[in-house]
């Protein structure tokens, strides 16, 4: 049976496989070639695998060594994270809120959400855009504290994730008054002759947005798909196409974007959850996000 590996040992190998060679790392590290190598077999012997093979004058990783040094990497990367967390933590008394939001939720709406903890006095707010996978992998880490999503958690056998329904929004037909005179009448089938701005398919919404369209019979003109929901009002609101979006913040999409008001999308509506890791949130601001229904 294998030894418990020595974090020194993973620390030495790390050094070694960033700086592409034994020496280079010795002379970084301020030791003898002969202690890092011996350092770097010890982990190796104490994993079972070879992490490190020749290639040319220096070394490369093995299949395992790569394995190895994607761990190494998220290990250090969070402990040189820990002394300026330590310093800020010391220096000032705030309330840290880490909020990881999925690249495919409007933005309007995430304000609204977040806008219980906003005017929090000592609060420090820190966003991360991203996929949902990578997401709930930096939530896994305690790297977030909670992730905004347009759906569910999926199902995971490696952490036991809770997804806190915040309601949903039903969705409208939005644009700027050309666009929407163009299509005025007979609407919602009008929809199919003037262009039209969706969301990419990763948003869950967008297959609800298929279905309607394909239920009426309807066969949209697509001119343009966005990933950022702030980016498709963007385009819209410069004429180029309807868009749908959150009537939950129709107010504020008319005052932001000045556009109008089509029509609903009767029968579709966006969801929105916060997924976290802990089924009783402890967290006295994540409590706060919860408390209000959308």
């Amino acid at each position: 049976m294998s030894t418990p590996f020595n974090y020194k040992h993973l620390y030495y190998f790390w050094v070694v496989a960033k700086e592409g060679g034994i020496t280079r790392a010795a002379d970084k590290l301020d030791m003898a070639v002969q202690t890092v190598s011996a350092q770097v077999r010890e982990l190796e012997r104490s994993l079972g695998y070879a992490l490190l093979k020749p290639a040319g004058r220096g070394l490369a990783l093995t299949d395992a060594g790569v394995a190895a040094m994607r761990e190494a990497d998220l290990i250090f990367q969070l402990g040189e994270n820990l002394p300026a967390r330590v310093r800020d933590a010391a220096s000032s008394p705030t309330v840290r809120l880490a909020v990881g939001i999925c690249d495919g939720l409007p933005k309007l709406v995430v304000r609204r959400i977040l806008q219980p903890v906003v005017l929090e006095p000592t609060l420090r707010l820190l966003c991360h855009e991203g996929g949902l996978h990578d997401l709930l992998g930096d939530l896994a880490l305690h790297r977030l504290d909670v992730v905004l999503s347009d759906r569910p958690a999926p199902a995971s056998p490696n952490i036991k994730l809770y997804s806190h329904n915040l309601g949903s929004s039903t969705i409208g037909w939005y644009g700027t008054a050309s666009v929407i005179n163009a299509a005025a009448k007979n609407f919602p089938q009008s929809l199919g002759d003037v262009p039209l701005l969706l969301p990419t398919a990763h948003t869950a919404v967008r297959a609800r947005l298929d279905q309607w369209f394909e239920q009426r019979g309807i066969q949209p003109r697509i001119v343009g798909e966005f990933a950022d929901s702030a980016l498709l009002k963007t385009f819209g609101a410069s004429g180029m196409g309807v868009f749908p979006a959150a009537e939950w913040v129709h107010e504020d999409l008319l005052t932001h974007y000045a556009v109008q008001r089509m029509g609903p999308c009767e029968g579709v509506s966006e969801h929105f959850f916060a997924i976290g890791t802990e089924k009783k949130v402890q967290h006295p601001l994540v409590q706060r996000l919860l408390q209000p229904a959308l």
